[in-house]
């Protein structure tokens, strides 16, 4: 079969998990649709989304630190770069063809798609960011891409919520569902909305954002305090999630700003300090919900696993612990087979790479389960002593499709983390050993 023909089947699971509504920023423009990318004739593998409020939003990108770094993200590297994210008001994303190890070829290509959406769409020139997702080594169709971004920037761009989901879908490759949300918040009586999406479902392994996805907003914010929201967020929601360990070549979370809700611009300098920590709080915390929806839809995924260590002498370390059990195959087929084997998880916190000798001390180490249902938490290790678990119960909490566990260093240094993840199941096997037939 071709992985690339349709989104997997959308499962009642997954559809709870895709807004019926939602409210979206001024000033974009959204849309996705059909070019020819993917092979069955209809599957919607192109999307664009426009700023129409002036031609001065700001930009902000992180990027895969991935060392066969796909074309388009070198050519958006470039032009952040070149830009300092200034004069930044488009994206354009193709899905089924990553254009990743495709030479002087692959660059061309990424860059004519800028070219023309720039044009099309009345910027000026490097004024796009470009995106492309699927499989790996092919050239792209790019004649399809060319003769159908016109076709979509004329024709098919608005900002009504089926706008917003067909561009959500149109980024999607093995994805079950698309991935949107939108929220609205109020900064100094300000009201201000912001809408984002991503794709993600399996190549997920955070070293920087983890997959491909892009929130708007129509608050002001300068280019210089946007990439520092965006990279303070990315580190809390993208960085902060893995299905399967593996980190792909075409990673990038963009974020644009246009300020069509007016207010005072956002800025890093110490007038904005209320205003800049309020919204990114907000962005924060809209890019974690977004970021998690990736987990949830992890390849061949059962289960969903929030991973909190407490009390660890930094950030990083607990992080870094976090990290560490959530990547653990052996960890994530014990949550697959509904086996309470928390040895595995001292296994891989007790390898972690962490500051000091001091961030792990066994004899202050306790682990637990914590039940989302508000039942009481299952002790499996307090103070480096064994628990008698209840193995009963253990197997009861691990029925259910969400888990919490629960990492207390007792370092007395009182940094936290949280980490997402998911189980690894024969399903993952599956998926990938049909990846391109």
């Amino acid at each position: 079969m071709n992985r690339f023909i349709t989104l997997r089947l959308l499962s009642t699971k997954a559809e709870r998990f895709v807004p019926k509504t939602g409210v979206y920023p001024k000033g974009y423009i959204v849309g996705g649709i059909h070019c020819g990318v993917k092979k069955d004739g209809k599957s919607l593998d192109l999307a664009i989304v426009h700023n129409t409020f002036g031609k001065n939003a700001s930009a902000a990108a992180v990027f895969t630190k991935n060392k066969f770094k796909a074309a388009p993200v070198q050519v958006s590297q470039q032009i952040i770069k070149e830009t300092k994210g200034a004069g930044i008001n488009s994206i354009v994303v193709n899905s089924g063809n990553a254009n990743a190890v495709t030479g002087a070829q692959g660059m061309k290509d990424a860059k004519d798609m800028t070219l023309v959406t720039d044009s099309v769409l009345g910027n000026k020139p490097s004024s796009t960011l470009v995106m492309s997702t699927g499989v790996i080594g092919n050239n792209l169709p790019i004649d399809k891409i060319l003769s159908g971004i016109p076709k979509l920037a004329l024709s098919h761009l608005g900002n009504t919520h089926q706008d917003w989901t067909n561009c959500a879908t149109a980024i999607c490759t093995t994805d079950t569902f698309p991935k949107l949300l939108s929220k609205q918040f109020t900064i100094d009586n300000d009201t201000y909305t912001l809408a984002g999406l991503c794709k993600g479902a399996g190549m997920i392994c955070p070293n920087m954002a983890t997959l491909l996805g892009f929130f708007v907003t129509d608050a002001p914010v300068s280019p210089s305090a946007l990439q520092s929201i965006l990279k303070h967020s990315v580190d809390r929601s993208f960085n902060s999630i893995t299905v399967d360990g593996d980190m792909s070549t075409n990673d990038t979370i963009a974020a644009i700003a246009n300020g069509a809700a007016g207010g005072e611009l956002i800025n890093l300098n110490a007038s904005s300090g209320d205003r800049f920590l309020a919204i990114q709080k907000e962005i924060t915390e809209f890019a974690q919900q977004l970021a998690q929806l990736v987990v949830r839809d992890g390849e061949g995924a059962t289960k969903f696993i929030t991973i909190k260590v407490k009390d660890s002498l930094s950030y990083d370390d607990a992080k870094s612990i976090a990290s560490s059990v959530a990547n653990s195959s052996l960890f994530k087929t014990a949550m697959y087979g509904k086996d309470a084997n928390w040895g595995r998880i001292l296994c891989a916190i007790g390898y972690a790479q962490v500051s000091s000798g001091d961030s792990v001390l066994p004899s202050k180490t306790s682990v637990k389960f914590v039940p989302v249902d508000g039942s009481s938490s299952l002790d499996l290790l307090v103070n480096g002593e064994p628990e008698k678990v209840d193995e009963e119960r253990a197997s009861k909490i691990l029925e259910d499709e969400d888990l919490v566990i629960e990492i207390d260093l007792g370092t007395g240094g009182g940094q936290s983390a949280d980490f997402w993840t998911c189980d690894l199941s024969h399903e993952y096997v599956t998926i990938n050993g049909d990846y391109r037939s």
